[in-house]
């Protein structure tokens, strides 16, 4: 179990940095410093390591939504709220940044990465509308569909910059969530949609 999860971790590293045409069983079996034959043993196919990588990706996304929508926070808020935990997660997670990429590129992927999360921003944002705290002339489905938008970008410009300062391109996610959240959210004031 432990070089399975070995491999994995190591897979998504180099699934997340070079692509899946980009990465070989043998390029993994190197940088995991074991045999084609292990590698083998434990994944007959660059295919099903793939797609290990792509569920542990998503298994570590759900955790994160599942920990955030768990508070009880107000609708808007609580997108606030995971929205910065995706950030955070992607720049931590190879897996994540891996799972986002695969389920793009290849064909037989399993469910889109995005699929994990962005259904429950949906939600919330509907809920939010329903509830008055979003600004009247703010579209839930456009805001969620921006988020989508937003999220995918920090994993490119973690995947691009990775050498950057942990936390920096978090902060900017933060900062630039900011400035929508102002924008978006109802005046202080508003009266709730009845």
């Amino acid at each position: 179990m432990r070089t399975r999860n070995h491999l994995i971790s190591v897979a998504a590293a180099e699934f997340d940095r070079n692509g899946y045409d980009g990465t070989s069983l043998s390029r993994l079996s190197r940088s995991a410093g074991i045999s084609i034959g292990a590698v083998t043993f434990h994944f007959a196919a660059k295919g099903e390591l793939a797609s290990a990588v792509e569920e542990s990706g998503r298994a570590a996304t759900r955790r994160v939504v599942e920990s955030v929508t768990a508070r009880g926070e107000p609708a808007l808020d609580t997108v606030s709220s995971l929205v910065l935990a995706l950030g955070w997660l992607i720049e931590a997670d190879p897996a994540v940044r891996a799972a986002a990429r695969l389920t793009r590129e290849r064909a037989g992927a399993g469910p889109e990465w995005c699929g994990c999360w962005l259904p429950d921003v949906e939600h919330l944002l509907e809920r939010a509308a329903a509830e008055g705290q979003l600004h009247p002339e703010v579209d839930p489905r456009s805001l969620a569909a921006l988020t989508g938008h937003l999220v995918g970008g920090v994993v490119a410009r973690v995947r691009r910059d990775r050498g950057d300062r942990p936390g920096a391109i978090a902060g900017e996610l933060a900062d630039l969530w900011s400035l929508i959240q102002r924008r978006v959210a109802a005046p202080p004031g508003a009266e709730v949609p009845k």
